[in-house]
């Protein structure tokens, strides 16, 4: 180290060369990843290269080279430590929940739309007008009344009447069968009345 601070390449050369293999055995010694390894030789390298005019020649180079690898290493294992890694596992793969849709889930969401437009093309004309204005095409009360010639006050209405009967009837068709059957709903058409 002392003749490359003088000036000599090729005892650069030679010095880095030598290096290799002893800052490996350290960052492994240090706990740096197989794969990560040949990094943080690298980053060495590159700090013995912008540090070489610390150097002290009168002191030992072992005890300096070791202090940069085992900072270099950390460095090394925190970046690793914030980065996703790739894990092979076989048994993982297998046994992990597909995230997509469940088979026949588009089958049952075209079920139920079409269950949804029957019930809502089976509701009076006003009811039917604010459910599909205000609920289902997601306009403002001014645009629903400006389309429908109603006032918004009808529309409020159209709509809570309409969703009450909404609730009966996909209740009792659907999964909900149960809570719809005892919450004092009269299935006798209370509420379906247009205003």
């Amino acid at each position: 180290m002392a003749a490359a601070q003088a000036g000599d390449g090729e005892a650069y050369r030679r010095l880095l060369r030598a290096c290799l293999p002893v800052v490996a055995g350290m960052a492994r010694a240090q706990g740096v990843r197989p794969d990560a390894v040949d990094d943080v030789v690298q980053d060495v390298l590159l700090t013995i290269h912008r540090a070489r005019a610390t150097y002290d020649p009168g002191r030992p180079f072992l005890p300096w080279l070791r202090a940069i690898t085992q900072r270099r290493a950390i460095d090394g294992m925190r970046r690793a430590g914030r980065r996703p890694r790739e894990v092979h596992d076989p048994i993982a793969y297998e046994a992990e929940a597909d995230g997509g849709p469940a088979p026949g889930a588009g089958l049952e969401a075209r079920d139920r739309a079409r269950v949804l437009a029957r019930a809502v093309a089976a509701l009076p004309e006003g009811q039917r007008q604010a459910v599909e204005h205000l609920a289902l095409g997601e306009r403002s009360l001014d645009e629903a009344a400006e389309l429908t010639g109603r006032s918004k006050g009808a529309l409020k209405v159209n709509l809570h009447r309409a969703l009450k009967a909404l609730r009966r009837t996909l209740g009792r068709d659907g999964p909900e069968a149960d809570r719809g059957a005892g919450d004092g709903a009269d299935a006798r058409g209370r509420g379906t009345h247009d205003v």
